[in-house]
């Protein structure tokens, strides 16, 4: 009854902080992580009563699978952008830009913490530096993709961003393993080649069949059904089996076989919309089904931001100088990029702002550091301030930027004063 009662307060008080934020024309993911702040255990979790708020990060975190299900069809959404039809004209940017931004921002951040660990060896080690600038690779889909929906984002800068989104965990996947892997050698002083090489390549691999093979039975499946109700009850089951399928990780010898649940269910939503006839009717009755659950999640992580790490000097110090050279990175390799695929001058000069948020994937990578022990302690607690920053800053910066490339058109006035007319309407007729 606890829960239910928490996660009904988390909703409603998200839900009621889009109104209480509405005359500053903040995107709706801002509210929904500052609702998440609000009753979160910092805030009115302090007061210790159970369902009024969540009263410590154990309870948010109690609450995982809602997060997992949500990223599972925010990836499935995003693999809908990969239709072969639109990749004739951004395949290619969108894998160059992929790829060169999220280097980049790993050398800006790599380049700028180990000059700040030759000025302040006490502050910071190079293991950590070198962690830090993979993880400065990730950007987070979920925020981008809601302020796209939220505003109904349409143009070239959009049909760029949201594969380059996509492609960014694979980047990051290699990355954070080579360079986690070279961390851990200046620490023990014994490298292992078949982690940092040959882990990371078998987890894409196997993300990118399980996911095809999940999405070609979808289609397959979706054939028997001959009721919409039905294909969408059957698209909705599958999201749900394929993020669980990929929770799922073995050995095989000294090999960790494990899959990126963001991966697989980008590659189910690929194949899915590219060989089901009736995939674009049944992804827009997806989206409409998962509103409530994309609004809970980014509650949930609104009350998963760890205030205290404002606590340490030393860590808002490093948070800051990862967060400046993170964003100088993506901007700058973002604009690098897309002048040398030859994009529009609006998409050079804005998408690199887009691609600024950041949380779950830096910090799945987090938890993987902290194999480094109390250095890997220290990776979490910037990441956690840096996410903190990101993803209230974040979405408001993708929403200006996309609106001055001109993707986010102003609503017209009728559209406005949808609800006043239809009153006006309703009490002429009575």
């Amino acid at each position: 009854m606890t829960i239910l009662l928490s996660v009904s307060v988390a909703l409603l008080a998200g839900l009621l902080m889009t109104r209480v934020l509405k005359p500053l024309k903040l995107p709706d993911v801002t509210a929904y992580l500052l609702a998440g702040v609000a009753v979160g255990p910092f805030c009115l979790g302090l007061l210790g009563i159970e369902g009024l708020g969540f009263t410590s990060l154990d309870t948010v975190s109690s609450l995982s699978l809602i997060s997992e299900v949500a990223l599972g069809f925010i990836a499935f959404s995003i693999g809908n952008e990969f239709r072969l039809n639109d990749l004739k004209h951004t395949g290619r940017q969108a894998v160059v830009v992929g790829i060169v931004q999220a280097l980049v921002a790993t050398l800006f951040v790599d380049l700028a913490l180990l000059t700040l660990y030759k000025m302040f060896p006490n502050l910071i080690t190079p293991a950590q530096a070198i962690t830090l600038g993979a993880i400065a690779t990730a950007t987070a889909p979920a925020a981008t993709l809601m302020v796209v929906r939220q505003y109904k984002a349409k143009g070239p800068l959009t049909d760029l961003l949201l594969p380059v989104v996509a492609l960014d965990d694979a980047v990051g996947l290699i990355v954070f393993a080579i360079s986690f892997g070279i961390a851990r050698t200046l620490i023990t002083g014994t490298s292992d080649l078949i982690s940092i090489i040959v882990t990371p390549l078998v987890e894409i691999v196997a993300s990118l069949i399980l996911g095809a093979i999940m999405g070609w039975l979808l289609t397959q499946l979706e054939k028997l059904f001959h009721s919409n109700t039905n294909r969408l009850n059957m698209t909705i089951a599958f999201v749900f089996l394929t993020a669980s399928l990929a929770m799922i990780d073995f050995r095989i010898g000294s090999v960790h076989v494990g899959f990126s649940s963001l991966l697989v269910c980008m590659m189910l939503g690929t194949v899915f919309c590219n060989t089901c006839p009736l995939s674009e009717d049944l992804m827009e009755k997806t989206d409409r089904w998962t509103s409530p659950l994309f609004a809970l999640f980014f509650v949930l992580s609104g009350a998963e931001l760890d205030l205290s790490v404002f606590s340490s000097l030393a860590i808002v110090g490093i948070g800051v100088v990862y967060i400046l050279f993170r964003s100088a990175g993506k901007i700058f390799g973002a604009f690098i990029s897309t002048k040398w695929t030859h994009c529009s001058p609006a998409v050079c000069k804005y998408l690199g702002i887009t691609l600024l948020p950041q949380a779950g994937v830096a910090l799945g990578m987090c938890l993987t550091a902290r194999q480094l022990g109390e250095q890997g302690d220290l990776i979490r607690n910037i990441i956690l301030f840096s996410v903190l920053v990101y993803e209230l800053v974040g979405p408001m910066m993708t929403k200006w930027a996309l609106t001055q490339a001109g993707d986010i058109k102003p609503q017209p006035e009728h559209v406005k004063n949808r609800r006043q007319n239809k009153l006006a309407e309703l009490s002429k007729k009575n």
